[in-house]
């Protein structure tokens, strides 16, 4: 699969990134697999999250296709570089294609992106799974690897503005790959829940910023995030008036 677009981007990255100031800690990158496909699933908690989940692979020397929600790759500008990437659109309302075309390229031997959670975590903790990751790792016979991604949530996510301060850190936090035969999905996706929730702990705990008072930490490590119980009756609340604004529109 030719890259044209995709490596001056992540050089044009990471010279922001620099300029930003942004500070990294990574770890278990090693996991990545320098070679042939798998399946990466990694936490969501804010909007820039798949720029700074694909550095994870790069001292692989490899690049994560994702997959993004349809209207990304709608966008008059956004969508073509989308599509120059090779990433992968969502239609969530008719997966199928989307699903399929994952498990082509894991098995070509790409490495797929994916947000087993949908949507953005509003309580920064691990929301509750879909079963497509494993699915998709399964039936293409590649890894399932669990990656946790901390700090992004701070420059820009739901209910916050942005905010590009110099001197940030990001966290990149990748687990053992998972082998799953797909007898079990919903046992196999809270295995992978666990690592993700294990990761998601260890990104805490050595984040050099205190969590206690902080809005982008979760309520259980002193932070004022909205829990897990508000932050679903948040996301209903979002989606009711998604789909009135829907109808409302014939």
């Amino acid at each position: 699969m030719r890259d044209y677009t995709y490596p001056a981007v992540i050089v044009t990255a990471k010279t922001l990134f620099r300029v930003g100031g942004l500070r990294f800690q990574q770890s278990g990158t090693e996991h990545i697999p320098r070679s042939g496909g798998a399946i990466l699933a990694a936490n969501h908690i804010g909007f820039l999250d798949f720029i700074f989940d694909g550095l994870a692979a790069q001292p692989s020397k490899r690049v994560i296709r994702f997959m993004a929600k349809k209207e990304v790759f709608d966008h008059r500008v956004g969508g073509p570089f989308m599509r120059s990437f090779h990433h992968i659109p969502v239609d969530r309302t008719h997966g199928d294609g989307s699903y399929r075309q994952a498990v082509d390229y894991a098995r070509a031997g790409e490495i797929v992106g994916i947000f087993p959670e949908a949507t953005i975590s509003r309580s920064m903790e691990i929301k509750e799974l879909k079963t497509g990751a494993v699915r998709m790792a399964a039936e293409s016979g590649v890894p399932l690897i669990p990656m946790v991604t901390w700090g992004t949530q701070r420059l820009q996510t739901k209910d916050h503005g942005r905010d590009f301060q110099r001197g940030m850190t990001i966290g990149l936090h990748v687990g053992a790959p998972l082998e799953v035969d797909g007898s079990d999905p919903v046992a196999q996706t809270q295995q992978l829940r666990d690592a993700m929730t294990a990761l998601l702990e260890k990104a805490i705990t050595e984040y050099p910023d205190e969590p206690a008072g902080k809005w982008w930490a979760p309520a259980r490590f002193g932070g004022t995030a909205p829990t897990p119980d508000e932050a679903r009756r948040l996301d209903d609340a979002e989606y009711a008036a998604r789909a009135a604004r829907t109808e409302a529109k014939g």
